[in-house]
Formats: C-alpha cells, sequence, structure tokens
C-alpha cells in the first residue's frame, strides 16, 4: 500500500503537464520531410503552423548530416552545428532571432579548430581568436565587423583587455 500510494504522490506532484507543454495537438504541429530529386533526405523536422519549429537536421546531396539544431516560428534560436559534406565539423554557435550571435566555433579542413568568434546579428562584433593546429596565435577585436585591433601575443592582449571580456 505505502508504494501505491507513493506512486501516486509523486505523479501528482509533476502538476499538469499541460500547463507547461507547448500545445502540440495534430492540427498545431507535424513531422516534416523533405527529399532531394534523389529520394536522398533533405531536411526533417517539426512544422506548427507552416513553419519550422523544434529540433531540425538538415543533410547534404550525399546522405550526410549538415546541420542540426532549434527553430522557433521559423527562425533559427539556440546552439546549432554545421558539417561538411564529408562529415567534419564546419562551424557551431548561437542564433539569436535567426541571427549568428555570441562565441561561434569555425573549424579547418581537418575539423580543429581554426578561429572563434563573437558575433552579433551575424557580424563580428567583440573578440576573434585565432588557432594554428589548435593552438592560440593571436587575437583580434572587431566592432561591428570592423577590425580595430590586433594582437600577436598573449602578454600584449592581457596588458590591455580583461580575460573576463572573453566571455
Amino acid at each position: 500500500m505505502f508504494w501505491k500510494l507513493f506512486f501516486l504522490a509523486t505523479f501528482l506532484s509533476f502538476g499538469n503537464p499541460s500547463e507547461t507543454l507547448p500545445d502540440i495537438r495534430p492540427e498545431n504541429v507535424m513531422y516534416h520531410k523533405e527529399y532531394y530529386e534523389t529520394g536522398r533526405k533533405k531536411a526533417e523536422g517539426w512544422l506548427r503552423k507552416g513553419a519550422r519549429e523544434g529540433y531540425w537536421r538538415l543533410y547534404h546531396e550525399n546522405g550526410r548530416l549538415a546541420e542540426k539544431g532549434h527553430y522557433q516560428n521559423g527562425n533559427r534560436v539556440a546552439y546549432w552545428y554545421f558539417y561538411t559534406d564529408k562529415g567534419r565539423p564546419q562551424q557551431e554557435g548561437h542564433f539569436k532571432k535567426g541571427k549568428m550571435a555570441d562565441w561561434w566555433l569555425f573549424y579547418d579542413s581537418s575539423g580543429k579548430v581554426n578561429h572563434k568568434c563573437q558575433l552579433n546579428e551575424g557580424i563580428r562584433n567583440g573578440y576573434c581568436l585565432q588557432y594554428l593546429n589548435e593552438k592560440l596565435t593571436s587575437a583580434e577585436k572587431y566592432k561591428n565587423g570592423k577590425k580595430v585591433k590586433k594582437w600577436t601575443s598573449f602578454s600584449s592582449f592581457r596588458r590591455e583587455n580583461k580575460l573576463s571580456d572573453l566571455k
């Protein structure tokens, strides 16, 4: 009897799920797949009232994953990953209101981090750290897409900046 009451109390403690979950009635949301003319999958994810919503996966024509991430009202949001047609990482980062924002990682052709940049509405705005063979080689600062400063040593960067600026 104890276990039945424990289970019932636990179940009821989660509250009414319809208050916290989005409305996923079939007339509002459907799982959608798109295909290339070759028959290979091009994209798959959720549609809400005709617009991409929630988690999506998009594919290259060769069938490999091209990108994955979330949509909200048809706009990319949150964290996205992009891959080459060979399956290597290409870039990854945040979207806000459909535009690249915050820190982004960009990879070289071998899948190693080439540079990391702070973006605002898809434009470099903040720091951009350059790497060669996964070692930091230089840092640049951008304002509205224009380079305003470059440092080629960590000590010169530290003299003019705080590491907390890189958050």
